[in-house]
């Protein structure tokens, strides 16, 4: 499943009318969390109770009405995602906050199904058909949805974003293109001098768009607190501060996603550490350089391309991978400050070039006890993902790769 998003163009009275039917996904949403929260704890409500409920709304609510029943139902799919979400973090003990499901208060997207919209001959243009007076959209952008037969597109969601609207086809097409064999093996280890070092010695350098464009995103922001409250200028501050991070956001994903496309292309196994980021970001003083860095959607399109080019993509442990040595495996500790490993043996390598290349060994270690699946990935985050999951995950293949 892919999903193909093009740049929305319309009237001020279209872009109006999408603003209308978002604010109303997010009335739709946070009512059905309510009925949740409310309903007796015997009651047990279930996935078809919250669909069910979202059909009353349309007969309570005039403007829940004019939306698409199955942008409703869509709706109402998102809150029960976040509810199934907090009961599996329950069951699964998972340390710290389970995720209890909160009301939204910044909704951005509206989601159609196999209705409420009708697309144009030429595949230029889109007819949303609901009652919201959406009308019809004129679609910028090189994609090649026209290559996609209509039956194929499952789900359709205008996006407001801070530089304008979007519109994205989720389209049911498996995505192969399966790659010949290198005969190369590579181990990645991530880090916040080099973006990553690999098993040959070589390490990518690390770009750090976020502290690269501090300075201009703390100078916009000052602007937006001289501004009067509710005032245009304040309004027109905000969108600039919006735009300065969401160029931010941009770049890390296309950085992460041209070297893992590359990565993935010339190695047949691909051997990077299984990282629990969100703990890592727990430490305040490496926070801000640990979100910079991106690692996690880095591992994400690693295991994107290793399905889609038939590769082999294996998440190790990351315990004693730099402390032990890489030839003699014995462990000789070191602080995060020492840069070089030096061993009794007389192996003598950088930091990361030795964890690396236990990473490697590792995974060439297990790859034989952990077997792959169909799509080449040992390891997966995206395994077992529901249509809901693969949609809000968003695999954008840039179309110059």
């Amino acid at each position: 499943m892919i999903v193909l998003e093009y740049k929305v163009k319309a009237k001020q009275a279209q872009y109006r009318a999408i603003d209308e039917a978002i604010r109303t996904v997010q009335f739709i949403r946070n009512k059905c969390l309510r009925y949740w929260m409310d309903a007796p704890k015997e009651a047990k409500i279930k996935r078809f109770d919250l669909n069910k409920y979202s059909t009353e709304l349309r007969n309570q609510f005039n403007f829940v009405k004019d939306l698409n029943s199955m942008a409703c139902q869509s709706s109402a799919e998102r809150t029960w995602f976040a509810i199934s979400r907090f009961y599996d973090n329950c069951k699964s003990n998972k340390a710290g906050k389970k995720g209890y499901p909160r009301f939204q208060k910044d909704n951005r997207s509206v989601e159609y199904k196999t209705t409420g919209w009708k697309l144009h001959q030429t595949k230029r243009r889109i007819t949303i058909t609901d009652k919201k007076g959406i009308g019809e959209l004129k679609l910028l952008g090189k994609w090649d949805i026209h290559t996609y037969p209509v039956k194929t597109i499952k789900r359709v969601r205008l996006v407001r974003r801070a530089d304008g609207y979007y519109c994205q086809f989720c389209v049911d097409v498996e995505c192969v293109d399966i790659q010949p064999k290198t005969g190369h093996e590579i181990g990645l280890d991530v880090g916040l001098e080099s973006f990553y070092t690999d098993s040959n010695g070589y390490q990518e350098p690390n770009p750090k768009f976020l502290r690269k464009a501090e300075e201009s995103i703390k100078k916009v922001q000052r602007q937006i607190y001289k501004k009067k409250k509710g005032s245009t200028g304040r309004r027109k501050a905000r969108a600039k501060y919006s735009r300065k991070h969401l160029r931010v956001s941009r770049q890390r994903n296309e950085h992460a996603k041209s070297l893992a496309r590359n990565v993935c292309k010339s190695n047949d196994l691909v051997a990077y550490e299984d990282l629990r980021v969100s703990n890592m970001l727990k430490n305040h003083c490496l926070a801000k350089s640990i979100a910079d860095a991106s690692w996690y959607q880095f591992r994400e399109w690693i295991e994107y391309f290793a399905g889609k080019f038939g590769k082999l993509a294996v998440a190790v442990p990351p315990q004693y991978t730099s402390q032990k040595c890489s030839q003699c495996k014995r462990v000789a500790k070191k602080s995060l400050s020492t840069r070089t490993h030096v061993c009794q043996c007389g192996c003598k390598l950088h930091r990361d070039t030795n964890a690396a290349i236990n990473i490697l060994q590792k995974a060439k270690s297990t790859v034989g006890q952990t077997g792959s699946n169909a799509k080449g990935v040992a390891t997966s985050t995206l395994l077992g993902a529901t249509l809901v999951e693969q949609v809000a995950t968003m695999n954008l293949e840039s179309p110059l790769l």
